[in-house]
C-alpha cells in the first residue's frame, strides 16, 4: 500500500487536550489510586508517587473531574476545610469520606502540570451552586467563598478556565436527570451565572447525538457555550462484562467518527461550528462494569452490585484489542483537529484506566504506552494523506454479523516548532503484516525510526510483574523516495522521517 503525504496541505493544528484524561469517584480511581495516604509510595500529601510520574510522562494536558455519575448528587462545600463529613454517593451507592475535595484536586493538577476541567453538579444541584464553586477556585478575595479558600490556605485565585455544566443529565441513570427543554434552560441560567463570575472561564455542557437534546441545548445555551461535550464507550458492557473480541473490536473501530460527523453537521447547520468545539470529555472503548446500579431494579446486596466491580481490575483484559481501538480513535480527533479540541480517556486509573495500582506499585496497560506514543513521538500539525490502494479485511462484528473495515488507519503529520514528519500507523490485522510505502509531495531527507507496540499476540498484556507490551523503537536507516516498511500484525506504530 502507498501512502501519499502532501505536507503542504494541512488540515489544522491539533490541540494537546485532545490527549486529556478524567478522573471519578469510583471504585478504586481516587481512594487507593491516586490518592493513598499512608502508603510508603505516597508522598505527603497522600499522593502516590509512582502514578504522579506517569502522568507527567504523558504530560496529561487536562483532568476532568469530579464525575462522571458521582457529581450529580455532589456538593462540593462539604468537602473543602477542615470539617469534612463522609456522605452516602447515591450513584454508586458507596460512603464517600470527602476528604479528596476541591483543594487536593487542585493540588493534584498542579504536582502533574495540567489544566484543571471541573464538572458540575447538575443533576440535584443548581444554578447558584455550581456558580458558587467558581468563587471558591477563581475570584481573588470577594464574597464568602473566595475568603473561605483564602481561609483553608490558599490564598491566590486557582483560576480554573474550564467548567462543564452537569454529566449525563440526558440519561434516566443519571441522578436528577432533565427533560430535553428542563436541560436547555437550566444550563443556560448555570452558564450565565458562571460567566457572571468569571467571564474568562469556557463552558460545555453535557450532550449526546441527539437532535432533540442538543438543539434545545443549543438554542438556548449557544451564546454562553464555548465546548458542547460528547461520551461514547463502544463496547457497552456496564452490565454484563462480556468484553468483545479483538476481531468484534476492529469492528468498533468503523464507529469512531460517526458521533463526530453527528455533531458537527448540527453545529454546522447552526452556525455554530466556528464559535463551539466539541469535547469528547468521556471516552473508552470499553464501558465500566458497575452490574445492578445504573437499571431500575437495584441490586440488593453488595455482592449484587459492589464486589464485582473489583472485575475491572483483571488486567488480563487490557490487550492490544484496547491499544488498537484506542489509537484509532486518537487518529479520528486527530483528523477532526478543526472541531474537537478536547477528549478526555474514561478514567486514567483503575477501573478501565491506562495506569492500574496496587500497594506496592502499577501496572501500565496497553493504552497507556498509546498514549505515549502519541504524546510523545507524533506531530502537532495534521496533514492530508491518502492510500489510494488500501486493503480491506472481514472481521466479524460483536453481533454475529460480517464487516469490512480498513486494514490501516493512518494519521501524517509535521512539527510546528522543528523540521520532519511523524506519521501515525495502525495495523488493524490480528495476524497479517502490512508494506507501507511511504511517498511525500515535497522533497524530504533524514533519517527514519519507527516507534512502536504490538506484543506476541493480540492477547498480549500487562500485569504484576508481567510485560508483554512497551514502546519499542526500530532505526530504519536514511529515507529515500519509495521507501517501504514493515507494520507488524496488531500494531501501533509512529514513524518518524527527519
Amino acid at each position: 500500500m502507498k501512502l501519499y503525504i502532501n505536507g503542504q496541505r494541512r488540515i489544522g493544528t491539533r490541540d494537546r487536550m485532545i490527549y486529556g484524561h478524567f478522573i471519578e469517584h469510583f471504585h478504586r480511581q481516587i481512594y487507593g489510586g491516586v490518592y493513598d495516604p499512608g502508603n510508603p509510595l505516597s508522598d505527603t500529601d497522600g499522593f502516590r508517587k509512582d502514578v504522579l510520574e506517569a502522568m507527567r510522562k504523558i504530560r496529561v494536558p487536562i483532568l476532568r473531574w469530579p464525575g462522571g455519575c458521582f457529581v450529580s448528587s455532589y456538593h462540593w462545600k462539604d468537602a473543602v476545610g477542615e470539617n469534612r463529613t463522609p456522605f452516602f454517593d447515591k450513584a454508586w451507592r458507596v460512603e464517600d469520606p470527602n476528604s479528596f475535595g476541591t483543594d487536593e484536586y487542585i493540588k493534584l493538577c498542579r504536582k502533574i502540570g495540567c489544566e484543571p476541567y471541573i464538572c458540575t453538579n447538575a443533576g440535584t444541584g443548581t444554578a447558584e451552586e455550581m456558580s458558587d464553586w467558581v468563587e471558591y477556585c477563581n475570584l481573588e478575595c470577594e464574597g464568602q467563598y473566595a475568603k473561605w479558600r483564602i481561609a483553608n490556605g490558599s490564598p491566590k485565585p486557582y483560576k480554573v478556565k474550564y467548567w462543564s455544566v452537569g454529566n449525563e443529565n440526558y440519561g434516566f441513570w443519571e441522578i436528577g436527570a432533565k427533560s430535553a427543554k428542563e436541560w436547555g434552560r437550566l444550563a443556560a441560567e448555570s452558564s450565565k451565572m458562571i460567566k457572571h463570575v468569571d467571564p474568562e472561564t469556557e463552558l460545555s455542557a453535557a450532550a449526546l447525538t441527539d437532535l432533540n437534546w442538543n438543539i434545545n441545548l443549543l438554542s438556548e445555551s449557544a451564546q454562553f457555550l464555548d465546548w458542547i461535550s460528547i461520551h461514547e464507550y463502544w463496547d457497552g458492557i456496564h452490565q454484563t462484562n462480556d468484553y468483545a473480541d479483538y476481531e468484534a473490536v476492529m469492528a468498533y473501530t468503523n464507529q469512531t467518527e460517526r458521533s463526530i460527523a453527528e455533531v458537527r453537521g448540527l453545529l454546522t447547520a447552526m452556525r455554530l461550528e466556528k464559535r463551539i468545539k466539541i469535547a469528547f470529555d468521556e471516552w473508552n472503548l470499553r464501558g465500566w462494569y458497575h452490574p445492578n446500579v445504573h437499571t431500575i431494579k437495584q441490586g440488593r446486596t453488595k455482592e449484587d452490585y459492589l464486589y464485582p466491580r473489583d472485575k475491572n481490575d483483571d488486567n488480563s483484559k487490557y490487550t492490544m484489542a484496547d491499544a488498537v481501538f484506542t489509537a484509532c480513535f486518537l487518529n479520528a480527533l486527530n483528523r477532526n483537529c478543526d472541531i474537537v479540541g478536547m477528549a478526555n480517556f474514561a478514567p486514567i486509573v483503575n477501573t478501565r484506566g491506562c495506569i492500574f495500582t496496587h500497594r506496592d506499585g502499577i501496572v501500565l496497560r496497553s493504552t497507556y504506552h498509546v498514549f505515549d506514543l502519541y504524546v510523545n513521538y507524533l506531530g502537532d500539525v495534521v496533514l492530508d494523506s491518502w492510500c489510494g490502494d488500501m486493503e480491506r479485511m472481514q472481521v466479524q462484528n460483536k453481533a454475529g454479523d460480517m464487516e469490512e473495515t480498513d486494514s490501516l488507519d493512518i494519521v501524517a503529520t509535521s512539527f510546528g516548532r522543528r523540521d520532519g514528519y511523524a506519521v501515525a500507523v495502525v495495523n488493524k490485522s490480528a495476524e497479517k503484516s502490512r508494506k507501507l510505502e511511504l511517498s511525500f509531495e515535497t522533497e524530504v531527507s533524514g533519517a527514519v525510526r519507527m516507534y512502536y507496540i504490538s506484543g506476541d499476540s493480540t492477547e498480549s498484556y500487562n500485569d504484576i510483574g508481567r510485560e508483554d507490551i512497551a514502546v519499542k523503537c526500530e532505526e530504519l536507516g536514511e529515507y529515500i523516495p519509495g521507501m517501504e516498511i514493515t507494520l507488524r500484525p496488531h500494531m501501533v506504530g509512529v514513524i518518524q522521517v527527519g
